[in-house]
């Protein structure tokens, strides 16, 4: 019997993953070979994966089979397994035929999720209905700074219509807007008749939601020329979330008469610049993110990197991580004087 290390006793080859024969079994074998058969007490592995067949009618002696119609006998059932579990499962793929028909045929007549908008003027077109359409609320944000004027002088009418008729409308733009006197006079006209707006000083990207059931964004990295329409409900959910922690993040804009302008909040733009720069991020990088132009960032660099004493990229943004002077999140002006003493007394 088969009962030695590494050896496997098995009663059917469908339960296997192998075949083994004992070191026993395999001299045995070669005595059936040799002899054309042999008698007597033989391992179980050779009787077991019918390389032996009793003799017929010859009591004790077997006779030895090729290795391959052994194979070939013992492989049927396998086979027929192997046949058995495919019909089952070509059964089971064409059983769902019919429900997944049903299942792309409802989402087609619930509408598709997701709206691809190419060209400015089906963009334009499609976000005018939508945000006319509006009945609760109007969530927008607008990265790159100050808009243009028409653009300004078009929204303006309708953003006036929609506050009037009880929309809730909350913007978020950055903080460079409040040098970009355009933007402000919009600002003023839509917040004196119950919109929000609120700044930070970057906005992640473009968005504007409708009655948190559609979602305008972005379709590619040229805004103008792409966009989507977003009306999955947990992809619009997704977005609000987003905007909603932006806009507790965000800075309320309030203009009042005797005020030409807010205030530019140049210590916490500075900040977000300065830690830019020590991120390693270029000056038209950090424009493009900060909505602002690149002389403008240029300048504000420049102004630090005089104060601190740095004569190069990488030494300013040395001096900024060794001062610590971004801990506090702003980039306080008596800071920078501290630093401009400390490196006239040394």
């Amino acid at each position: 019997m088969c009962r030695e290390k590494g050896i496997e006793e098995k009663g059917s080859l469908g339960s296997s993953s192998a075949v083994h024969f004992c070191t026993d079994g395999l001299r045995r074998y070669r005595e059936a070979l040799d002899e054309g058969t042999i008698s007597g007490e033989v391992p179980e592995c050779l009787i077991s994966y019918g390389l032996l067949r009793p003799v017929s009618g010859v009591a004790g002696f077997f006779v030895p089979i090729p290795p391959r119609v052994a194979e070939a006998e013992l492989s049927r059932s396998v086979v027929r397994e192997i046949e058995h579990h495919e019909k089952a499962l070509a059964t089971l793929r064409s059983s769902y035929v019919a429900a997944e028909s049903l299942y792309h045929k409802a989402q087609q007549d619930t509408g598709a999720p997701i709206e691809s908008l190419y060209g400015t003027d089906v963009i334009s077109q499609s976000l005018g209905l939508a945000v006319e359409s509006c009945r609760e609320e109007l969530l927008t944000a607008q990265p790159g700074g100050g808009r243009s004027p028409a653009l300004l002088a078009e929204a303006l009418p309708r953003d006036l219509a929609l506050v009037r008729r009880g929309v809730a409308q909350r913007t978020l733009y950055q903080h460079s807007v409040r040098s970009h006197q355009p933007t402000l006079a919009y600002i003023e006209r839509v917040t004196a008749e119950g919109a929000e707006v609120r700044t930070l000083d970057e906005i992640f990207e473009r968005v504007i939601i409708c009655d948190r059931t559609v979602a305008f964004i972005p379709g590619s990295p040229e805004r103008r020329t792409a966009a989507l329409a977003v009306r999955h409900p947990g992809a619009v959910a997704f977005l609000v979330k987003v905007f909603d922690h932006m806009w507790e993040r965000g800075r309320p804009v309030s203009i009042v008469p005797e005020q030409h302008r807010p205030d530019l909040m140049t210590d916490s733009v500075r900040a977000t610049m300065l830690r830019m720069v020590v991120t390693g991020h270029t000056d038209e990088t950090i424009a493009a993110r900060l909505g602002v132009s690149s002389r403008t960032v240029s300048a504000h660099i420049k102004k630090v990197s005089e104060l601190l004493g740095s004569r190069s990229r990488a030494e300013l943004g040395y001096l900024i991580s060794q001062r610590r002077l971004l801990e506090q999140g702003q980039l306080e002006q008596g800071q920078l004087e501290q630093g401009r003493e400390e490196r006239a007394a040394s």
